[in-house]
């Protein structure tokens, strides 16, 4: 396949076999990254574990120190008397029977649901719709909570959830291409950070076997694992 000129740009100035340290992958990716909107910085991390064995499933959430630069689109379904608490918190959509009804209809528009114990129950009825889109509320990432008011304010300010997928590994969106090259190294290192706090005790040899960070439309710029301190 032919590469294009802008690609063949961006493979000009870094060499793609070499892994860096951290800080010099993020200024790498702000460097090869030439478009005209402000793509999302993206970190994939190949862990040594074995997704299909349930004791060595990885999954959580980590509060982003700079957040994600993302204009995060929050729904919360929720009783009546929870209303005014969620939309005070700043979500964009709060209610419970019509967005159930619109999300049976085929609306997704959304980037996290938050709901309460209470309601779970017609919530779960959306599995198959939400569930391939990530969108499930589950009370492991906080988004099945009474505390409806902390949990929209921790998304809207950087607090994403990640799960390792059937090749172990995890994948983040962690800031803009805008951001400026330590906040970008921060938020790296506050997920790996996580990531090393939930290593399963039955995950043996190498836990963090590589890191790769992109932008939204560049190459990847290889990591060395071992430049990241935690």
């Amino acid at each position: 396949m032919a590469l294009t000129k802008s690609r063949k740009e961006a493979l000009s100035k870094y060499d793609i076999e070499k892994s860096y340290n951290l800080e010099d992958a993020s200024k790498i990716v702000k460097d090869i990254t030439k478009v005209k909107f402000d793509p999302t910085v993206d970190i994939a991390v190949k862990l040594g574990v074995d997704p299909r064995k349930a004791n060595q499933m990885v999954r959580g959430t980590v509060s982003l120190p700079h957040g994600t630069g993302k204009n995060v689109k929050v729904l919360v379904l929720c009783t009546p008397d929870k209303e005014k608490e969620a939309t005070d918190a700043g979500a964009d959509y709060v209610g419970l029977d019509e967005y159930i009804d619109k999300i049976k209809g085929g609306w997704t528009d959304v980037d996290v649901i938050i709901t309460m114990p209470s309601v779970m129950g017609k919530v779960g009825a959306l599995g198959r719709i939400l569930g391939p889109r990530g969108l499930m509320p589950n009370p492991k990432t906080g988004t099945v909570t009474m505390n409806v008011s902390q949990a929209v304010t921790d998304v809207k300010a950087g607090k994403i959830d990640f799960k390792v997928d059937k090749y172990g590994i995890i994948h983040a969106a962690i800031a803009k291409a805008s951001f400026e090259s330590d906040k970008i190294v921060d938020n790296a290192k506050e997920l790996i950070a996580a990531l090393v706090k939930l290593k399963p005790s039955s995950s043996k040899g190498t836990y963090v076997k590589s890191i790769t960070l992109s932008s939204t439309m560049s190459p990847g710029v290889k990591v060395e694992p071992k430049s990241v301190e935690v």
